[in-house]
């Protein structure tokens, strides 16, 4: 990480961050560079996750780094996790109801609905499946930086009824 940048960060009304993103295909030294940036940029923002739609990128992909922060100080600690063209598979129907915040809207904390445990599917770095089923706050973060991917942020997901919630993409 020691080359990498702290990138510009997409806030809300920019065309990127309401665009699907794009599947990755070719998991090569861009990727990693990519992934690298979006670390660096997410720890200085004092983020617990970011998407690479956030730093202007439509790959679909996002990093989950839960650790206490300003933003979040009960947050757990988890090392760093890279997830390439991930996907929903299944859902609790137990739902939790907490306040998130997001590095694209500065200042800003909403309620959000979220399912207490997911189970998840995505590429590593190096291109393997990961299958995985994550809980709590961490699945709170797989479900916020999936939105992003979606093209859809805070505002959006606290606006939408509840059947047009796209949570589980097959």
């Amino acid at each position: 990480m020691s080359n990498s940048a702290v990138l510009p960060i997409a806030t809300v009304g920019e065309k990127i961050l309401a665009q699907h993103a794009q599947a990755v295909t070719v998991f090569d030294v861009s990727i990693q560079s990519l992934a690298d940036d979006m670390l660096t940029t997410m720890l200085a923002a004092n983020g617990v996750g970011i998407a690479a739609p956030q730093v202007f990128s439509s790959a679909a992909m996002f990093i989950m780094a839960s650790r206490p922060n300003p933003r979040y100080p009960d947050a757990p600690n988890m090392r760093p996790v890279v997830v390439i063209n991930p996907r929903i598979l299944e859902t609790s129907t137990q739902m939790e109801l907490a306040e998130e915040g997001c590095l694209s809207i500065p200042d800003q904390r909403v309620k959000i609905w979220r399912h207490a445990q997911i189970k998840v599917q995505y590429h590593d770095l190096n291109g393997n499946l990961i299958s995985d089923i994550l809980v709590g706050f961490v699945a709170r973060i797989f479900q916020h930086e999936f939105d992003h991917i979606q093209g859809i942020t805070l505002l959006e997901r606290s606006n939408m009824p509840e059947q047009q919630r796209p949570d589980t993409v097959n």
